[in-house]
């Protein structure tokens, strides 16, 4: 089973909904919606991290420079196939977010 980081940025596999990891709840992990903040409970095997194409749609800051190295980052790790690597660029992702786009 997958263990996400809070503030990855995942999708629901049950209903296609890109969130990111807000926590965990017992077993089940807490997730927000990107559009509105609406927050629900999932178990982790229905998740996966989403892609650097998901991610970057989603995205408002498209013109961001810390935006942009952050996406750098994650394009690097998943050119090398480092999930490691890919799961902490979208952590720091989601936290220069929530600290320069709120």
């Amino acid at each position: 089973m997958m263990s996400y980081r809070e503030g990855a940025y995942v999708v629901d596999t049950g209903n296609g909904t890109f969130a990111q990891v807000m926590g965990r709840i017992g077993p089940r992990v807490q997730v927000r919606r990107h559009e509105d903040g609406r927050e629900w409970e999932v178990p982790p095997t229905a998740l996966r991290l989403a892609t650097f194409e998901e991610c970057r749609a989603a995205d408002p800051a498209d013109r961001c420079d810390g935006c942009e190295r952050t996406r750098e980052g994650r394009r690097d790790a998943e050119a090398r196939g480092d999930k490691s690597a890919m799961t902490d660029a979208a952590v720091l992702m989601g936290r220069h977010q929530r600290e320069a786009h709120p």
